[in-house]
């Protein structure tokens, strides 16, 4: 073979070789860093924090549920005599006022307190009011909690003939019972008046239907205090007995006022024996608060 052709077959090979070589690395993938490892127990970053451009509340918890909505203010009306009313204690809160600035906020307090107390009123006085258009029908008829102590003016005949001949069981039992009659028909009024809506009705009784303390004892003396605090017992047996009967609640005035009866209320009494004083009207009010039906 001559020396040209030799040389021409070399150079032939090299450029085969070095074609081969060239494809050989361009079909070779490309070469990456190694993914970045995860600690243990670490989440991957698609489950991760949130990326900047996503919504932080797109994988979050709900929120918690609103509070709810304080009630509006209840309407608190006294219905009464002049117990409810605040006579003779000038300047002072009433226990009407009082209950609807204490009445907590489940029970729609602070409340609206609107007092009708009328003084001298009488159990036959209040059964008209509510038994014909009044203002006092029309407060009522809106108002969700009522508080109403009456009866005690309906027993002053009474004393007239104590003083004059003496006055037993006998001789008070029908007057007593009357007003048992007429307190179970103001409940059933002020519910017919409410047509079903939910109302609150809180009936006290009284520590003494008549005058009590220093200036019962000064002025009428023992054998006084001793009937009258029985003609008391009977009234407030026969006026819780009868709101029972119509559905609504009894609060005791008498054990806040005088405990067993031993107790003398002298300081919870304005000087005339037969009102209550601040004092008193703070405690008719707590007696009122606690007697008052948890809401459902």
């Amino acid at each position: 073979m001559s020396r040209s052709l030799l040389t021409a077959l070399s150079l032939l090979l090299v450029v085969l070789v070095a074609g081969f070589t060239v494809v050989s690395q361009q079909s070779r993938p490309p070469k990456h860093r190694p993914a970045a490892t995860h600690r243990a127990g670490a989440s991957p970053s698609t489950s991760g924090s949130p990326s900047s451009s996503a919504s932080p509340s797109s994988s979050a918890s709900p929120s918690p549920s609103q509070p709810p909505k304080p009630q509006s203010p209840a309407t608190v009306v006294g219905l009464g005599d002049s117990v409810t009313a605040g006579s003779a204690c000038p300047g002072c809160a009433d226990f009407v006022q009082l209950y609807a600035k204490w009445l907590p906020a489940a029970d729609g307090g602070p409340g609206k307190a609107v007092n009708l107390g009328v003084p001298g009123s009488t159990s036959v006085d209040l059964r008209h009011d509510l038994e014909h258009p009044s203002q006092t029908t029309r407060v009522v008829s809106g108002a969700s909690i009522d508080l109403v102590t009456i009866g005690a003016n309906d027993l002053n005949p009474l004393r007239a003939r104590h003083r004059q001949s003496g006055c037993n069981a006998e001789c008070w039992q029908d007057s007593v019972a009357q007003v048992g009659t007429n307190v179970r028909a103001i409940v059933q009024d002020i519910k017919r008046l409410r047509h079903g809506r939910p109302t609150t009705i809180l009936v006290t009784n009284y520590w003494n239907v008549f005058v009590d303390g220093q200036y019962a004892r000064e002025n009428l003396g023992p054998a006084y205090l001793k009937w009258s605090d029985q003609v008391t017992r009977s009234a407030n047996n026969a006026i819780c007995s009868a709101a029972h009967s119509a559905g609504a609640q009894c609060v005791d005035l008498y054990a806040p006022f005088k405990g067993d009866g031993s107790e003398d209320p002298t300081d919870l009494l304005a000087s005339d024996g037969d009102h209550p004083n601040a004092a008193g009207h703070r405690v008719i009010a707590r007696a009122l608060l606690a007697a008052t039906p948890t809401p459902r």
